[in-house]
């Protein structure tokens, strides 16, 4: 540290985040932009990456000296996944706990808008045409919810809660899962896409992940099925999800997440039939920049007293392996 006392805290971010007030006299803490970082970092003890969508730090990354512990504001942790990080011996933590029930209250959100048509209701509203329809219902039908971390485990219970059949789909199986009952391996994916009528992608990105929805995935999945990603863009092949909703073969579709963010006005994406697009924001609530900051101040005490911190990264895996409650573990 560069003071026992006062550790230099970076905060990468152009603004100063809400909900560090706290922190005044424990920490120096030094507001940069991504054109300050890489002459500020070797100096550095810690690095908060509020401004989680930069792309800036594998570049700035000093070749000797640096923080020790690196937390960003995101539950992904994919733009940190750069070799220098990884190797390194910097602690990586991210923001597991804020964006779990949001994001699985926007998935069910969605299931129940595209089952009773709602962008339809809206539409004749607009036009004043008074058409009675009957719609779908939720309860009783099967949704494969992939990714067995809190985030993928929160849609699970939730949709459960609304009467749906849900399996959940993680890195490995588990058959007595005191949380959901059995986990599925991604193995067994294949096996379960032909019975969905929903499929929510909550997983993380990593190089097993990448590209996992692509036209073969998509033609597995029953005519007519639905298909919502709250995960990250890269884990659909944008191209294959298209021609799957002009062909019919999905009903409809949810993307929070794209490969490309914003997404460019010109994308076919915009006006692809059925297809519900949102601007990465299934998470963010009225109070999610305190919540953040909450966790990142409650790991700086942890951090500051030499005790274990909450929501590491598994470097070598890219994210927090998941621990149930029955474990010891913490959501």
């Amino acid at each position: 540290m560069t003071d026992s006392s006062t550790p230099r805290v970076l905060v990468l971010s152009g603004e100063p985040p809400p909900g560090l007030e706290s922190l005044e006299g424990q920490a120096e803490l030094r507001l940069v932009g991504e054109d300050r970082l890489a002459a500020e970092l070797p100096a550095a003890d810690a690095l908060l990456v509020w401004d989680f969508a930069t792309d800036a730090l594998p570049e700035a990354w000093p070749r000797a000296g640096g923080p020790r512990w690196v937390h960003t504001a995101s539950a992904g942790v994919d733009r940190l996944m750069f070799p220098a990080l990884v190797e390194s011996d910097t602690v990586l933590t991210n923001a597991r706990g804020v964006f779990e029930q949001p994001i699985a209250e926007y998935v069910a959100g969605w299931v129940i808008a595209l089952a009773k048509d709602f962008a339809g209701t809206y539409a004749r509203q607009r036009d004043r045409v008074w058409q009675h329809r009957v719609t779908e219902r939720v309860g009783g039908t099967r949704a494969v919810v992939v990714g067995g971390g809190p985030i993928g485990r929160a849609c699970a219970r939730t949709l459960a809660a609304l009467g749906l059949r849900v399996s959940l789909v993680g890195r490995t199986a588990r058959a007595d899962d005191p949380e959901v009952g059995r986990v599925h391996a991604f193995d067994e994916l294949d096996a379960l896409l032909p019975e969905a009528d929903w499929v929510v992608c909550a997983a993380p990105l990593t190089e097993r992940t990448r590209d996992m929805f692509d036209a073969r995935a998509f033609a597995l999945m029953k005519r007519g099925a639905r298909f919502l990603n709250v995960g990250r863009g890269p884990l659909v092949v944008e191209d294959d999800l298209l021609a799957a909703l002009r062909s019919g073969r999905l009903g409809g579709a949810a993307l929070d997440v794209f490969r490309e963010e914003p997404l460019p006005a010109d994308s076919p994406l915009w006006d692809a039939p059925g297809l519900l697009v949102s601007p990465h924001m299934s998470a963010d609530t009225t109070t999610w920049l305190d919540d953040l900051a909450a966790v990142f101040v409650d790991n700086f005490g942890r951090w500051r007293a030499g005790r274990p911190l909450r929501n590491v990264v598994d470097k070598k895996l890219g994210y927090v392996p998941y621990a149930t409650p029955a474990d010891g573990g913490h959501r």
